[in-house]
């Protein structure tokens, strides 16, 4: 499929409105991206993880390993701190490489959108046998941990390719983080029928903005400043906030504290439905895409007509 097929066009003013849970203005989702990355990887695909210089690369590797050591634990306790639920972004690797870090996030009943196996193994220009695969291998990796279905799928590093929504829903995934497209969840079309896209962020997001030397505090700021706008326009029609996190970032010492406030900002408000990725989903398919779908197929014929 492309673009147009996969994700109709919908301008925001004209949609219907979009009502969340007890009226609430803003869905907020919290997603530690739980990664793990391979020391030496055996698979170069489509890019080299560890470009800086011939592996290993030490100095790139250990602030990614620091994440799962040291700041997963300190990110855990802010979020504990606010009683979220978090939508881990979960590299699959992680349950069999650190069983620590499994149990922990058992313990908090944690939302698991998968990432794929590892963060150093991309799905871009697999053929179509191996990508299938690779997602059905992480379907199994979950059922065999804890014995629940697979609802989420984000690729590793932002890897895809134009089969991967397709396969996502033919294994049974219900929602997909791969578009940043909207501020309200929007259905992407498979040949499997509907995904449900529950808006990730680019712009929230820890590991891009830190790649502009953006620091603690400014990322605090952007982060209230969303809010605000996303819960002013939430009051005529919902809206989805993502916060994007690593724990080797925003688990550091000097950069906690400017989520934990930002945190306690957001949660002060009424009107705020802090939920999972899955509940976001289950909530749209029922309640809102088929609210969607006369607007869709009106603005098409409008369209066709133009």
């Amino acid at each position: 499929m492309d673009g147009s097929e996969r994700f109709p066009y919908s301008p925001l003013p004209e949609r219907p409105r979009l009502r969340w849970p007890d009226d609430a203005r803003v869905a907020l989702w919290v997603l530690p991206n739980i990664e793990h990355y391979e020391y030496k990887p055996a698979l170069i695909n489509g890019r080299d993880p560890w470009p800086r210089m011939p592996h290993p690369d030490v100095l790139s590797y250990g602030l990614r390993d620091y994440g799962n050591r040291v700041g997963v634990w300190r990110m855990f306790d802010c979020l504990d701190k606010h009683d979220i639920r978090s939508t881990v972004s979960l590299n699959f690797g992680i349950i069999e490489h650190y069983p620590d870090i499994w149990d922990a996030m058992e313990a908090r009943q944690c939302d698991y959108l998968c990432h794929g196996l590892y963060n150093t193994r991309y799905i871009w220009n697999l053929p179509e046998d191996e990508e299938r695969a690779v997602i059905r291998d992480c379907v199994d990796i979950l059922r065999k941990a804890n014995g629940t279905q697979l609802n989420g799928w984000f690729g590793p590093a932002v890897s895809g390719t134009l089969r991967t929504a397709d396969i996502a829903a033919e294994n049974g995934i219900g929602y997909i983080a791969d578009y940043y497209h909207d501020d309200q969840p929007m259905p992407i079309r498979t040949v499997h029928g509907d995904l449900v896209s529950v808006p990730y962020s680019m712009e929230i997001n820890d590991a891009v903005v830190y790649r502009y030397q953006t620091e603690g505090e400014e990322f605090e700021r952007m982060i209230r400043d969303t809010f605000d706008v996303l819960y002013a326009e939430g009051e005529e029609s919902g809206r989805v906030m993502a916060i994007c996190l690593h724990p080797y970032l925003y688990g550091q010492p000097h950069r906690v504290k400017y989520l934990d406030r930002a945190l306690g900002y957001i949660l002060g408000h009424d009107g705020v439905w802090q939920a999972t990725g899955t509940e976001i989903a289950a909530w749209s398919r029922e309640h809102w895409l088929p609210q969607l779908e006369p607007h869709f197929a009106q603005f098409a014929g409008e369209s066709s007509h133009a």
